[in-house]
């Protein structure tokens, strides 16, 4: 890596902002912005919740450790946008797309990429007719949430209706997702190029937002225990299923399992935790890339458009 602190002038590390993930994007804000120091980079935290967002206008460049709305959605990737400042990760439309599961989907099934059976469901639905068609277990959702903030997993007939409920307090856009039981994993994608698959196994009955930030028993497998010819398949599907939404830069994919060994594209992050729970960072070291390095060659790829 042969850029320098010259090279990448000022740098403000975007982290807090207003979403329900504020708390995560706090603890990867502050990683990133350690690592960077540590290679000579003249970097500084801005959160958009305290300060006005006029003041990045002082700023080069942008590493962008914001979480969930405002942050992940193409809002602020839009602003930085309009004030020229070139930022890291996905650009505007990738980014409202990649938040958005439901559209993530439709445009996934468009190029034949396989996802979940799932339904959109509102306060009309037949929520005992949707129990049938999916089959239990199935998971409810905030199709614009992050960090499974709102998911239910219901395993009871009947119980639907109140799992929507819940989730609907989380969002207004709200889907049911059969569940595909067989694994959990995920594939983060850097300057084209996909990293090791990483398995998730939580010892919780999913991987909620307590597996991902709050507990230590969650193990992870990386590369994944996964045959060759699998891996490739599903690493180039992961990259295709990122290009599809018009992703650049660095993201990461999540897929699951099923029992048969089917894999099923599940949703996008446009801007992946970097905290010492985080998935990126973790399948980064399997591929020889320090947490310094890593951020060093996230934010070596900040751009505009």
């Amino acid at each position: 890596m042969s850029e320098t602190k010259q090279d990448f002038g000022k740098v403000a590390v975007l982290m807090g902002g207003i979403s329900g993930e504020r708390d995560v994007s706090l603890n990867s804000g502050k990683g990133v912005l350690a690592a960077l120091r540590a290679r000579g980079v003249d970097a500084h935290a801005f959160d958009p919740a305290a300060e006005p967002l006029d003041a990045l206008k002082a700023f080069d460049r942008v590493f962008i450790a914001l979480h969930g709305g405002y942050g992940e959605d193409g809002a602020i990737q839009g602003a930085l946008e309009i004030m020229g400042i070139p930022y890291t990760g996905p650009g505007v439309m990738a980014s409202a797309i990649g938040m958005d599961k439901f559209r993530t989907k439709l445009i996934w099934q468009a190029v034949g990429l396989p996802v979940p059976a799932y339904e959109m469901l509102d306060e009309t639905s037949d929520f005992a007719d949707v129990e049938k068609r999916l089959g239990l277990p199935l998971f409810v959702k905030p199709a614009r949430e992050g960090s499974s903030i709102g998911v239910f997993m219901v395993t009871e007939t009947g119980t639907l209706k109140n799992a929507f409920l819940a989730a609907r307090e989380h969002g207004s856009l709200i889907m049911a997702e059969k569940g595909v039981m067989g694994g959990e994993y995920t594939v983060a994608v850097l300057d084209g190029e996909t990293l090791p698959i990483v398995r998730i196994e939580p010892a919780t009955a999913f991987y909620d937002y307590e597996a991902k930030y709050l507990r230590d028993d969650t193990r992870y497998t990386c590369p994944a225990d996964l045959p060759a010819a699998k891996t490739a398949e599903i690493q180039a599907g992961a990259l295709k299923a990122f290009q599809a939404l018009g992703g650049t830069g660095w993201g990461r994919v999540d897929f699951l399992m099923d029992d048969a060994g089917r894999h099923y594209f599940l949703e996008v992050n446009t801007a992946p935790g970097m905290t010492t729970h985080s998935l990126v960072p973790m399948s980064a070291r399997q591929a020889g890339l320090s947490f310094e390095a890593l951020c060093l060659k996230i934010l070596a790829g900040a751009r505009l458009g």
